[in-house]
């Protein structure tokens, strides 16, 4: 296991703590639409920001 890896892991298992419905990760208001959500924001805001310096 590579260290970046192990990272990713411990982030994931931080995340996910405290979860137990299924619901609370991929329902409407769910940790998965939140994350990509905010992904997204992110990669728009770098796009912007790239386009107008």
């Amino acid at each position: 296991m590579t260290r970046d890896t192990a990272k990713q892991d411990a982030l994931l298992d931080e995340l996910l703590k405290g979860y137990t419905n299924p619901k609370d990760l991929l329902g409407e208001h769910g940790l998965l639409k939140q994350l990509t959500k905010r992904l997204v924001e992110r990669a728009l805001e770098a796009e912007m920001t790239a386009h107008l310096g």
